[in-house]
């Protein structure tokens, strides 16, 4: 699943390029995702003009002068593709727009100057709705969210306050988006690798210099990957096609059975699940 790093890669991407652009047409070629896209608010879209494209969580805002904005998900497997003048790019496939019309490609957005915005899902977890500006942090998807983790209100303070009465697993607590949006599986591992902290240490146990160590790693991995495009696993893109290159620099995720890469550490990567989820950590430096 995309997490915060990939997001943010396709909202700048989307930023540069449909940024005061206008609609000029909406085919949807597939309404069943994981919610059936409203039809009829989304051609309403049309003849609208994009005032900004944001992120929040692992969520894309693209917010129109029409007091509507239009909210994607990209689930596990969605692509957002930008094409101009019908230019062929490289991604999973080779195609180009409105040519070899492919069982994934569920919505195609037109806009002025021959740039087209297409949607591709293969395993239809995501999603796009149409919400009022004015309201869409109140929608169930964004109310609840936690602070961004690259902004100045995750700290070691904030990080604290969330430490109270609890005495779950560290690593499921980094994975609830309540606490910090946009975190996923893939930097939560790294951020506890480079801070030397096992993911099964209980809130109630851990140590101040841990949480600032924490703060800390979290914030460096997260630019670290989005300066280096995300990380393409399997399925992420950005919206030219193109892969990420953060999975070269991967310590610990996917590579259970390896030497830890910390210096004079003789450690092996080992892999436990918790929460049902893979969990990659060094069995010395993060005892």
């Amino acid at each position: 699943m995309p997490e915060l790093p990939e997001v943010e890669v396709v909202k700048k991407a989307l930023k540069k390029t449909i940024y005061d652009l206008t609609i000029k047409n909406i085919e949807i070629r597939n309404k069943f995702l994981r919610y059936e896209i409203d039809e009829k608010m989304m051609k309403k879209m049309i003849n609208s003009k994009v005032l900004s494209v944001t992120r929040r969580s692992k969520y894309i805002l693209i917010n129109l002068n029409n007091n509507f904005t239009i909210l994607f998900h990209l689930g596990m497997t969605g692509k957002i593709i930008v094409f101009k003048d019908n230019k062929k790019y490289k991604t999973s496939f080779y195609y180009k727009l409105h040519e070899n019309k492919l069982k994934h490609d569920h919505l195609i957005i037109s806009f002025n100057r021959n740039i087209s915005l297409l949607y591709n899902d293969v395993r239809k977890f995501g999603f796009i709705k149409i919400l009022r500006t004015d309201k869409v942090f109140l929608t169930s998807h964004l109310k609840k969210l936690g602070p961004e983790p690259l902004s100045k209100k995750f700290n070691v303070s904030y990080f604290k306050k969330q430490l109270k009465g609890k005495k779950i697993f560290l690593k499921n607590l980094l994975m609830d988006q309540k606490f910090v949006a946009g975190l996923g599986n893939i930097y939560v591992n790294e951020a506890m690798f480079f801070s030397k902290t096992n993911p099964k240490i209980r809130l109630n146990n851990l140590p101040h210099k841990k949480i600032q160590s924490l703060v800390n790693e979290i914030k460096k991995v997260i630019k670290k990957a989005i300066n280096e495009g995300g990380s393409s696993i399997k399925n992420f893109n950005n919206t030219e096609g193109e892969k990420g290159n953060f999975q070269q620099f991967f310590n610990v995720y996917g590579r259970q059975g390896k030497y830890c890469t910390q210096s004079n550490c003789k450690g092996t990567v080992k892999r436990i699940k918790l929460s049902n989820r893979s969990t990659f950590f060094c069995n010395i430096c993060q005892k």
